[in-house]
């Protein structure tokens, strides 16, 4: 049983086919232009909707005037990214669905997937059973580990007190949040010997117990997810800290992201 931290890992993301890749590479020797995938897969989608042209034949034909000519909203960027921008901003969102990023999630709190599934529209899903994983201290698992929120801390807790040294001492937030932790696991283990089987004895488990989970999402979802979880919007600390990781991740990935993530 330990205190452990969030850790964020994006597994996959949208990439074109090998059938599709080809489109791309006479766009990069012909034109010299190397779009991302996902701003293949993002025209593709949205010009769908107005183009004349066939899905397939989108990049091919129109690849050129949007990848390759400057915005003429003067914001900067590709016409592509002024396309992008606009669609964004005209609520035409359904277009960005098309991307999805695959993210390992480790070590965050039970409490924070209480929160983080209620987003469910466009997410997907994969979570550690307490059933099936044992959290026993004699189990592989070592116990269960746990998240301690940020804001119990060095506050001294009134009426909580020791005696040392001739003389009273308040105990810490956080040395009684351990101590709570350390009675959770002892229960659990506790109960575990007298032969109750994990998927009960997980009732006593807390809500700092830590999990990991799979997630898929598509970048619409994560947008509004970001939207409504980012750091200064009022969320709980932890869940920002995951707005942020998710964030980063898909930025990297594909950067042109950035200024939706930016504007929200």
């Amino acid at each position: 049983m330990a205190e452990t931290k969030m850790n964020v890992t994006l597994l996959a993301h949208t990439q074109v086919t090998h059938n599709y890749r080809q489109v791309l590479d006479n766009l990069a020797f012909e034109q010299r232009i190397e779009p991302t995938d996902g701003q293949a897969v993002a025209l593709t989608a949205i010009r769908t909707c107005y183009s004349a042209n066939n899905p397939t034949e989108i990049v091919a034909k129109e690849g050129a005037k949007y990848f390759g000519a400057q915005a003429t909203d003067g914001e900067g960027g590709t016409d592509a990214d002024r396309l992008f921008r606009h669609i964004v901003r005209s609520g035409h969102t359904s277009t960005l669905e098309h991307l999805s990023f695959t993210f390992a999630i480790e070590g965050v709190s039970r409490a924070l997937l209480a929160q983080l599934t209620r987003h469910r529209v466009g997410f997907s899903f994969s979570v550690q059973s307490q059933r099936y994983v044992k959290l026993g201290s004699d189990d592989k698992s070592g116990g269960f580990d746990y998240v301690r929120p940020e804001k119990i801390g060095e506050n001294e807790v009134p009426d909580y007190q020791w005696f040392d040294d001739g003389k009273w001492i308040n105990y810490k937030a956080y040395e009684v949040f351990e101590s709570f932790m350390r009675e959770a696991q002892s229960t659990y283990d506790k109960l575990r010997k007298a032969g109750v089987p994990a998927e009960d004895a997980r009732a006593v488990l807390p809500n700092a117990t830590a999990t990991n989970l799979v997630m898929t999402a598509n970048l619409r979802a994560l947008l509004d997810f970001y939207e409504k979880r980012r750091p200064g919007n009022g969320a709980q600390h932890e869940i920002t800290q995951l707005a942020e990781e998710l964030r980063k991740a898909v930025v990297e990935a594909e950067p042109w992201t950035d200024q939706f993530f930016a504007q929200v």
